[in-house]
C-alpha cells in the first residue's frame, strides 16, 4: 500500500542555528553551509560543531570563510522530500547575507514539477529559526502550502533579532556589517547594541559596557513586546553558555513567553559576529 504523503515540508539552512537534532525535533530540513577554515571546508553542523569551530577560530590567524549550499545541494534535498512531501516552503537567510536564496532558486527552476515556494526571512540566526519551526508546526497541523508561505510572510515584519557583540572585528573583517561601519572608529571604547533591519545588521545604541549593552537589549525587547501577552523568544549566543542562561531566566521573568529557546547561535554567526555574541529573536502575537 502507497504511503501517504504529508501535505508540506518545510527546509531552512544552517545559518538558522538551528542544528540537525533541533531539525529532526521540530520536523525542519537544515541544509548546512560550508565553512573553510585554512585548507579545510566544513558542514556547518555536520562534521564541524560549535566545540571545534571556537578552538579552530580562536587558533587562526585568518577569519574563516563561509559559502552557501550550492544549488545541486537543494535539488538533492529537494528531490528527497517531493518523494514524501506533495509541496516544499523552503526559509533562508537574508539575500542581503548571502547568496543561499539564490542557490535554492536556481534549484527550483530545476524541479519544475516539484511545488516548491522559496522565501527570503530577512533575517538570519534564530529569528529564521523561529520562523522554519512557526512553520514546521502548522505544516504537521494538516495546513497546505498556501497557508504555511502566509503564515511565514506575516512573520517576516513581526520578527525581532536584537543583539550586543564582543567586538566588531569580525563583523568588519566578514564584510557583514552593513550600516554598523558607522561605529567602527569607536569600535575600542562601545560594546554596540545592533539589530536587523530590513535584511542587514544596523546599529541601535553604543552602550560602553557589556552590562549596559545587555540591559538595553532587553529594555529594547520590551519596547517590541509592548502589551502583547503571548511572546516565542530564543536567547542565541556564540560561545557564552552561561552569559545566554542568565540572559533567558531575566526574559522569562520579564516577559510572558509561550516559547523560549536558548541556542547556540552556531558557526556561521560565529565567523562574522564573533564570540561573546549575545541577544534575542523573537515576535509577539
Amino acid at each position: 500500500m502507497p504511503q501517504t504523503k504529508r501535505k508540506v515540508s518545510i527546509v531552512t539552512d544552517s545559518t538558522s542555528s538551528m542544528t540537525q537534532t533541533m531539525g529532526q525535533e521540530y520536523g525542519v530540513r537544515v541544509i548546512p553551509v560550508y565553512i573553510t577554515c585554512g585548507t579545510k571546508t566544513y558542514l556547518d553542523g555536520v562534521d564541524l560543531d560549535s566545540e571545534l569551530f571556537y578552538r579552530l577560530l580562536r587558533d587562526s590567524k585568518q577569519l574563516p570563510t563561509t559559502s552557501q549550499p550550492t544549488a545541486g545541494d537543494f535539488v538533492e534535498v529537494y528531490s528527497a522530500l517531493s518523494e514524501q512531501a506533495e509541496a516544499i516552503v523552503s526559509i533562508h537567510l537574508s539575500h542581503k547575507m548571502s547568496a543561499t536564496l539564490d542557490s535554492a532558486l536556481a534549484a527550483r527552476k530545476q524541479l519544475p514539477d516539484v511545488p516548491i515556494h522559496v522565501i527570503d526571512s530577512r533575517s538570519t540566526s534564530m529569528a529564521l529559526g523561529l520562523m522554519a519551526i512557526a512553520a514546521a508546526r502548522t505544516a504537521a497541523a494538516g495546513q497546505d502550502a498556501a497557508q504555511v508561505v502566509r503564515l511565514v510572510e506575516g512573520l517576516i515584519p513581526k520578527m525581532n533579532i536584537i543583539f550586543t557583540v564582543e567586538t566588531l572585528e569580525y563583523m568588519h573583517k566578514g564584510g557583514r556589517i552593513g550600516g554598523a561601519t558607522a561605529l567602527l572608529g569607536l569600535a575600542l571604547s562601545i560594546k554596540p547594541v545592533l539589530y536587523v533591519r530590513d535584511g542587514q545588521v544596523e546599529p541601535l545604541e553604543k552602550p560602553r559596557t557589556r552590562k549596559r549593552a545587555v540591559g538595553r537589549v532587553l529594555d529594547l525587547m520590551a519596547e517590541r513586546v509592548g502589551s502583547s501577552e503571548a511572546v516565542h523568544t530564543a536567547v542565541l549566543h556564540c560561545d557564552v553558555p552561561g552569559e545566554a542562561q542568565v540572559l533567558a531566566e531575566q526574559v522569562a521573568a520579564r516577559f510572558p513567553c509561550v516559547e523560549l529557546l536558548t541556542a547556540e547561535a552556531g558557526p556561521i554567526i560565529g565567523t562574522h559576529a564573533g564570540p561573546g555574541t549575545l541577544g534575542v529573536a523573537f515576535y509577539a502575537e
